[in-house]
């Protein structure tokens, strides 16, 4: 039924028989064009420029040779995020942060950051020290946690990688690959890797955190017009698990380019 159901999506056919036409011209099931440059500052241990579409961030690393109080002594590493977005990322001026306390929306997501980016490292290998990621907004046209996420792996990688390339690390902590897309409910239509306008009018919207082996990090999930159903959310699952997979090919090249 499921495959069915998404031989009608590709062809743009909502279940009501509606022609289904996505404001930037892509397939229901077909995520925006993605582009990493990696190495592109000169202090960070790792960093890269990841564009998924017309959303840009950077995403740097820092290693930290301490870890935060609560695990002194524990023999654990710890992964955490800090998330931002410039002032001028979107269509009209956002006031800076550093003026006035962070939002809850920014808390919320460098939380989902940092918790992602832990689920694929094996934190004892990481060994007493923590990774600090920075993820900065400088456009934003939707699923800017999800290319956070994605980008912030990257930086990760090429952190670890120094620590091996210096004999700091004997095995590589990385235990797979991290990587995240929005799904939505979209004209009655389950629709991959949502854009601004397509968030902004979709009937239900969600992110999805996935290994590179396909299994689940973090699900959110939200009707933001209308419920949906249980079948509707295994599609936006069944689109997230091709999204994820095309964005650990991204990554991939992009680590290997830099190997």
């Amino acid at each position: 039924m499921l495959a069915n159901f998404f031989k009608e999506s590709v062809f743009g056919t909502n279940n009501l028989g509606e022609n289904v036409m996505r404001p930037s011209g892509r397939s229901l099931n077909e995520i925006r064009s993605v582009s990493i440059e990696t190495h592109i500052t000169k202090h960070s241990e790792g960093s890269c420029l990841i564009k998924c579409g017309e959303t840009h961030v950077i995403c740097t690393a820092t290693i930290d040779e301490k870890v935060p109080p609560f695990l002194r002594n524990s023999g654990l590493g710890w992964v955490t995020a800090e998330y931002g977005m410039l002032p001028r990322s979107t269509n009209t001026r956002m006031r800076r942060e550093s003026k006035n306390g962070q939002s809850g929306r920014t808390q919320e997501i460098q939380r989902l950051i940092g918790r992602s980016l832990r689920a694929g490292i094996d934190r004892v290998s990481l060994g007493e020290r923590q990774i600090i990621i920075d993820c900065d907004v400088i456009q934003a046209d939707g699923g800017t946690r999800c290319a956070s996420i994605t980008g912030g792996w990257i930086a990760l990688k090429l952190a670890i990688n120094s620590l091996l390339e210096k004999g700091v690390l004997k095995t590589d902590p990385i235990t797979d690959h991290v990587a995240a897309v929005s799904c939505g409910i979209y004209a009655g239509q389950p629709v991959l890797d949502l854009d601004y306008q397509e968030d902004s009018d979709a009937g239900t919207d969600a992110n999805f955190v996935l290994t590179g082996a396909g299994n689940l990090i973090e699900v959110q999930a939200s009707a933001e017009g209308a419920t949906f159903s249980r079948f509707e959310l295994d599609a936006l699952i069944t689109l997230a698990e091709g999204g994820v997979s095309s964005l650990v090919s991204s990554q991939k090249s992009a680590v290997k380019t830099n190997d």
